[in-house]
């Protein structure tokens, strides 16, 4: 018979000092988390979604509680948050910002002209219809312009992205398709919708509503115009 107890109430020692000394992880498990908790976003800002990037780093949201860091260089930062609307002119400069941004980098489409050429997409000329027809996107944020919350939100989901990659299958999860890349040789393509709409003849005729109003004044050009016919 021996002296010690087979089943004491009291945690082994050994076991007790292990536990509060040794962690047990993974390599992805660490690499996804110090990524995650320090993205370094660039001062990008191109339109009126600046403004609200900016408030979200203001004191009432505080965006720098999440390690988010701003970085005024590319190869100093690596996530790219492309705050306003994007044109065909400006397009060659933001793959040569992408481009030598470090190694993992992600981007964010901010507001409704990065994603779809917003209000600009029905007869601009010069407006990007998405900038990921140019750069990879990771997470979209909707609005004209999304507020602080929701910038807040994209950062939320774009780390729980970043804590489900794996350094092994990079090369699978990374997106195949290129944009404009090194040579920066812009394709043009003739618009779809050129504005030409505005001037139809159903807009430039006087609607009946006005012309048959009685005791209605005109305006000038409209009264030349009439007089005309």
């Amino acid at each position: 018979m021996t002296d010690t107890i087979v089943n004491p109430i009291e945690r082994p020692q050994v076991t007790q000092q292990l536990s509060e000394n040794v962690i047990l992880t993974t390599v992805d498990d660490l690499y996804n988390w110090a990524k995650m908790s320090s993205l370094y976003p660039m001062m990008f800002g191109t339109a009126c979604c600046f403004m609200e990037f900016m408030a979200a780093y203001a004191s009432r949201f505080d965006m720098e509680r999440y390690g988010m860091i701003p970085r005024a260089t590319p190869r100093q930062a690596d996530l790219l948050i492309t705050a306003g609307t994007i044109t065909i002119k400006y397009a060659p400069n933001l793959v040569r910002l992408y481009e030598q941004m470090a190694e993992p980098k992600y981007v964010i489409a901010m507001g409704a002209c990065t994603i779809t050429g917003g209000m600009f997409s029905a007869d601009s000329p010069s407006a990007v219809r998405g900038v990921d027809k140019l750069i990879p996107v990771d997470v979209y944020i909707p609005g004209c312009p999304p507020r602080p919350e929701a910038v807040i939100d994209a950062i939320i989901k774009l780390r729980k992205k970043i804590a489900d990659e794996s350094i092994q299958e990079r090369h699978i999860s990374q997106q195949t398709h290129r944009y404009y890349s090194i040579s920066h040789q812009m394709k043009v393509i003739s618009p779809i919708l050129d504005g030409q709409y505005l001037r139809s003849s159903e807009r430039q005729s006087i609607p009946s509503e006005i012309s048959e109003a009685p005791g209605l004044p005109l305006p000038l050009k409209l009264q030349e115009a009439t007089l005309n016919k």
